[in-house]
This record gives C-alpha cells, structure tokens and sequence, in this order.
C-alpha cells in the first residue's frame, strides 16, 4: 500500500527540487553532509537528507560599521591638526584637501561595497577581498602592507593621545621627563591598556568603542557652543572672538609658513583622517551582516564625516585669528596711540609684539589645540581623549585580524605560527603581540607629522589596489563577478587607483618608491613558490577571455606555407608507455605547436611536454579516431596531422583488430554518409509486445500511461501557469524534471514538450550535475 507508493516513481508527481543548502558547504567554518546524488535522485523517494551546520563563529558580536567608521574618521588629526592645516592652507585650499580626499576615497567605498556584496565575506577585511580577487599574488603583498599600515595608525592615535596629555601636564606645570620622552612614555603606557582590552575580547572592546562615541559627541557639543557664546577676555587673548566676518575673510586664503608650508605636504598629514572608511571591512569577519553592514555603514560614515570636516574649516576660520599671544595685558585701552598689526586690532587687541618676533603661542598658527569649550575643563580635551583612543584601539584590533587571515593562507613562510585563535571568537593573541611590538617601535619615534606621511602611502596603494581588483574583475566579465551592489562604475574604480597612485609620489615620493618596490618583490615570491591556493581569480578569468579571443581571432586569419604548424593528433595509448614517441612528436612541436594525446597530466609536465588530455569512448579504434579528429581543438586549433604509433604486435592481434587498425589509416567515406539510412532489423508484424518493449524501450505501455497520468497532467497544468505569470518575460527558467529510470524517454521528452509548449520565449530548462557553482559561497 502506503510503501510501495513511497518505493514506487511511477505515483511521485513531484521532482525534488534544488536546494540552496547542499551548496553552501565550501563556507569556512561550516560542514554538511553530502549532497544527494544524480542516482539517487532517479531512485525511489525518500526523505530530503538533513544538513547540519556547525559554526564556529560567535554570532552575538555584531558591533555597528557606522559607529566604528565614524569613530575612526573623526581622528587625532581632526583635532590636533585640522586647524592648524587652516590656518597654513586657508579655507578654500583645506576644503579643496577635503574634496580631494573625498574623491579618492567615495572610490573606494563603491568599490569596497561592490566587493564585499559579491559573496560571502568572513574576516581579513581588504586583504580577503583583494586576494579573491586578484590572486594570492597581488592579495599577499596588500595584506601585509595594510596590516602594517593599521599597526602604524594604532601608534600614530596613541601618540596623538599622549601630545595631548604632555600638553596638559605641563599645562599644570608638570613634566616626568621632558618633552619628548613624555610622549613616548604615555604612548607606551596607552599601548599596553589598550592591548589589555583587545585581549578581553570583541564584547569589551565594541563597549569600549560605545563610550568613545558618547564622549565624541559630547566634545561636539562643547564645540559648538564655544563658538556662539560670548568670549571672555581670556579667550579673546588666545584670538578666539566668534564669528567675524573679517575674521573669516582672511583665513580664506592661505599663509604658508616653515619648511612644511606647502599643499602636498599638508595634504600628506592631513590624508590619514579619512582612513577610517576601511575600518567596517577590517572587522568583517565580526559583523553580523556585512554584505549590507559594509555598504551603508561606510556610506553614511563617510558623508556625515565629510560634513563635519567641511564644517570645522569654517567654523574655526571665522572666530580665531591666525596669531596671538595670550596675554591679557595686550588689550587696547581707550587712550592707546601706538602701532599695531593684525587683525585682532580691530577687535580691541594688540599682538604686534609677538607677531613681529614671530612668538605668538596662540591663534590656529600656533595653537594645535584651539580651546573653543565654555567649560573650565575644556570638553575639546575629551573629544581628543575619545578620537585618539577609539581610533587607536580600532586599529589595534583590525590589524592582527588581517595578518591571522594573511598566515592562514600560508603564502608566505615562516608566519604560520601567529594564524592561531583563541577562544569562541577566534581572536588572534598571538598577532596581537606582534601588532602592539611593531606599534610601540613607531610610538617612539614620538612625532605624528612624520608617522602621517607614512600612513598615507601605505593606504593610498592599498586603495590603489582595491580599486585596480573591482576594475579588473568588471572588464573580464568574470562569472564570479555578480554584486548586487550596483552603483558603482569600472572606469570609476580604475580612475579611484590612478588618482591614488598620482598622490602617493605627490605626497612623498620616496616612500611611494619604496612601497612599490616592496609590493613588487613580495609579488615575485609569490609568483615563483605559486601558492596551492584556487580562489577562482579575476586574473584566471582574464587569462580564459584572452585565450578565446585570440582563439576566435585566429579563426579569421587565412592560412599560408610560412605560418604552417604542425598541429598532431598523436594515437599514443598509454603515453607513459609510448614515451618515444611522445618526445619525437615533441621534437618538432617543440612547445610552439598544437599536440594532443591520451596522457597523465603530471606525468606529461615531468617530461616537459606540451599536450592536451582529450579521452573519448568509441566501440573501434577506426570509430574513435574520426570523432577526435572532429571533436579535438577549437577553431584553427585543431588537428591537421594524425599521428599513429606503429602496431608491434599485429601478428599476435585478432583479424577484426588488424582491420579496424588499417582501416583508421584508410578512411571507406562513402560507407560512412548512407550507414544512417540503412535498414539492419526489420520489425516483425507478429512480435508481442514484451518483445518489442525489449527491442524498442521507447515506447509506451498502456499500463505506463495511465501509471503516468497524473504526472503528465501536472506538466500541462505547470505549462499554462507559466504561460499567464510570464507574458512579459524575455526568458522563462524551469527546473529540469529528473528523467526516471522506469519512465519510457518518449514519455520524458513528451513532458519536456509539454511543459514548454505555446511560450512566445525562449525556455531555460535547468539541472545541476552535483558540482560546485554558485560562487556566492565560494572564498
């Protein structure tokens, strides 16, 4: 009853169709059971085998890409820096800085948000990306420059943090050392507590990072406050008198001043504050989404970054002067008579001394840190404590991750012992001694001017790089190029990486120098170990585009005597038993012609022969040898020499073996254009009809028929369903019915018939053969 209709084909009206899961099992991490095979399938029905995931990955971390990207955008630089790079550029040249850098990095965003909508995307951030992509050729050098370069921005913030704290110290009239040193040792001392909380884990760290943003916020605040309150004469004396409009006139243009007065050199401290948009992508492997968390997390960062750097210029350019002393006595009384210079003399205030003996410790010239908070403890001071610190510890977090992915692909010798992970969360500790050793080396260097204008170089060839990937794998059309992120443009992304690779020798020349060689000799290396590593590369991609078109130009280019080749057809058997014969075709083939031959492939490379492995199933030698000659090559490259080993044993062979082999040199034409049209069995009027199901397994019982019925009315039903649903379609896609093993082929292909029939479009019917192709999962 109830078992043979579960054992039994002929009453299932329902294919099984496809299931997403069963291809997911080439994730990280994840393990499934086998997928059910093309036999099984045709068997009897059975329950759809379940598939069980085991994932390693901790799932409740999910810190926000918007926040982290902020937090790290909004910098030490923004703080420390930007007004003082107003002062010296003017407003219109730090806006043309901004604009600048907007430029090159929304590039790279679109570029970072179509990648990482391409496929699944786990943890390395960019090196993950660029080495699917491009290869671990191209991968290995940019994953080891950014970790580097994460390493260097984790110092450069620490340093920015202990400026600050140096400065307020000795606000107070306290030093522990001097003033040097002070910075080295609150770096060092801020590099250890920030490792103490990596090492507790993403949890605290993303808290961590919540704090940060609140205190940032607060510091916001008190900024903008201190620009509209009423200044006090203390602040009046320090050349912040709130919104003039003389004021904002003459910062408006620039006023170059010291060897570093120039653009670029401005340009080059002030780049590192916008990178922070990779700062999603570096934790990746983290984020709960971050095929969506990526995209509009760094979106939104970046344009409300923007806005806020756009912002300080001008705030800060229309309330302070460029010089002052900070003297309270240099107020102008009523009856002052004297001379006096600058601008601040028409507000009441006489900094010539100092102005002329260039002395002036306040003004944006010569204040890093303009005090514009109403409150006694300035709320700017804790927006510098929060940027500093949030950005330093983000940092210090994303470049172990990148380097533990870079070891777990063993490009490179001798790193494999920091891949390790420790915990539920896979954190890297080991790496992250490295990262905080590499950090502390530059933190002592002590001076960010000098550790920003390296940080630009080594992220402006990574985003070189980013944008050159997105670029290559559009114009190669690979097939595992399909993000669904779509506003992005290819010429976009390749005018992303030249302007990045214009800045990196504007800015400074000799380090891009550097870099670059760096890059081409770890390309070197990996070239030649070639790493046991198939991520499916745009660059295979490309390498398949270029073979087809110059096999398709080929095609148009008429032969002549001068550029004949040799192309052979060699009937070896078993090469490695023939080897003789193989190295005399290789002889005047010469790894210049076309050569192919029944071979093992390792077997061929070892003796340094070029060829092709074509097997093919004939019931003669004869039969065999015309379908290879047919089927062999493409276009002009194919064979035009058969090549035959001498038959040794032919008098040891049967006659019908000794035939087929001479008739293979003589190739009966005539026999082989009316073998189709001849008539071998005559089909008896008498025959039962077990007798012609025997001789003729195509045709159809009454008993199948009508076993078949309510199949055949579900094809027609499906039919007319697709015919009402899909009236503007140009390309209908039906899952191809699995042909069962007791179903008669003239019933099948009545289905198929059937099921498509009276569509005014063409029809797609599809079944996997149980191999790997949905690149979505693939690395």
């Amino acid at each position: 009853g109830n078992m043979e209709l579960q054992k039994s084909s002929l009453y299932r009206t329902i294919d099984r169709v496809p299931k997403l899961d069963h291809y997911s099992n080439t994730l990280p991490h994840k393990q499934a059971k086998t997928r059910p095979s093309l036999a099984a399938l045709r068997k009897a029905f059975k329950a759809s085998p379940q598939i069980i995931f085991k994932n390693h990955i901790s799932k409740h971390i999910t810190p926000c890409s918007l926040i982290r990207c902020m937090l790290n955008i909004w910098g030490v630089i923004m703080f420390l820096r930007l007004s003082w790079i107003t002062s010296q550029a003017g407003i219109l040249l730090t806006w043309v800085m901004v604009f600048l850098s907007v430029t090159v990095t929304i590039t790279t965003v679109l570029t970072i948000s179509a990648i990482a909508t391409n496929g699944k995307t786990v943890s390395g951030g960019p090196y993950f990306m660029v080495s699917r992509s491009l290869g671990p050729e191209i991968g290995g050098p940019i994953g080891l420059i950014f970790a580097v370069a994460n390493a260097l921005s984790s110092a450069l913030n620490a340093v920015g943090f202990a400026e600050v704290v140096r400065d307020l110290m000795a606000s107070y009239g306290t030093t522990i050392v001097d003033s040097t040193n002070d910075v080295r040792i609150v770096g060092v001392i801020t590099m250890t507590a920030l490792l103490l909380i990596s090492f507790a884990g993403m949890e605290w760290e993303s808290k961590a990072q919540m704090l940060f943003f609140v205190a940032l916020m607060i510091s916001f605040i008190g900024y903008t406050v201190g620009t509209i309150i009423p200044q006090t004469p203390v602040k009046q004396s320090q050349g912040i008198f709130g919104y003039k409009s003389e004021i904002f006139l003459a910062n408006l243009l620039p006023d170059w001043r010291g060897p570093s007065g120039d653009f670029f050199q401005m340009f080059a401290i002030f780049f590192p504050a916008t990178n922070g948009i990779l700062t999603g992508v570096n934790i990746s492997g983290d984020l709960k989404d971050p095929n969506v968390g990526i995209p509009k997390g760094t979106l939104l960062a970046v344009f409300w970054t923007t806005l806020s750097y756009l912002a300080l210029p001008i705030t800060v350019g229309s309330c302070v002067v460029r010089d002052a002393s900070g003297n309270i006595t240099d107020h102008i009384s009523a009856n002052f008579t004297g001379p006096c210079t600058g601008l601040a003399c028409n507000f009441g205030w006489n900094f010539t001394d100092c102005i002329s003996t260039q002395s002036c410790q306040y003004g944006l010239a010569n204040n890093l840190q303009v005090p514009l908070s109403p409150t006694s403890f300035h709320l700017i001071t804790l927006g510098v404590f929060a940027a500093s610190l949030s950005s330093s510890l983000s940092y210090l977090v994303s470049a172990p991750k990148i380097f533990q992915c870079l070891c777990r692909d063993n490009i490179y010798p001798y790193i494999g012992f920091f891949e390790k992970g420790y915990g539920k969360s896979d954190e890297p500790l080991r790496a992250y001694i490295l990262t905080y050793i590499i950090c502390l080396i530059f933190v002592c260097i002590a001076k960010l001017d000098i550790i920003a204008a390296l940080i630009s170089n080594f992220f402006l060839c990574s985003y070189v790089l980013i944008n050159f990937t997105c670029f290559h794998a559009s114009i190669t059309n690979s097939p595992g190029w399909r993000p669904s992120f779509k506003y992005y443009n290819n010429w976009i992304c390749m005018y992303g990486a030249l302007s990045s690779l214009i800045l990196m020798f504007l800015l400074t020349w000799w380090a891009a120098l550097v870099t670059i060689i760096v890059v081409f000799l770890l390309f070197l290396y990996s070239s030649y170990k070639k790493p046991k590593v198939n991520w499916g590369s745009s660059v295979q991609a490309g390498t398949y585009n270029m073979a087809l078109s110059y096999s398709v130009s080929l095609s148009s280019v008429e032969d002549h005597v001068k550029n004949f080749r040799p192309q052979c057809l060699v009937l070896t058997g078993p090469p490695n038993q023939r080897p003789a014969l193989v190295d005399f075709v290789g002889c005047f083939t010469k790894r210049t012609s076309l050569m192919i031959c029944g071979d093992v492939i390792m077997w061929m490379n070892k003796r340094k022969v070029r060829s092709f492995y074509t097997p093919i199933m004939a019931n003669s030698l004869r039969g065999g040898t015309q379908n290879l000659l047919q089927a062999s090559g493409l276009g002009k490259l194919k064979p035009n020499t058969l090549i035959l080993g001498f038959k040794s044993n032919w008098k040891d062979s049967s006659p019908d073996n000794l035939e087929d082999y001479v008739n293979t040199i003589y190739l009966n034409r005539f026999v082989d254009s009316v073998a189709p049209f001849r008539l071998f069995d005559e089909q008896k009027e008498s025959a039962s009809v077990q007798e012609l199901r025997g001789n003729a397994p195509w045709k159809i019982s009454d008993k199948e028929f009508e076993a078949f019925k309510l199949k055949s009315e579900r094809k027609v039903r499906l039919n007319e369903i697709i015919r009402r649903n899909s009236l503007n379609a140009a390309i209908v896609l039906v899952s191809l019915p699995v042909p069962q093993s007791d179903c008669p082929s003239s019933f099948y292909m009545a289905w198929l018939d059937a099921l498509t029939c009276g569509l005014h479009c063409p029809a797609l019917l599809i079944r996997g053969n149980q191999e790997d192709v949905l690149t979505y999962y693939c690395e």
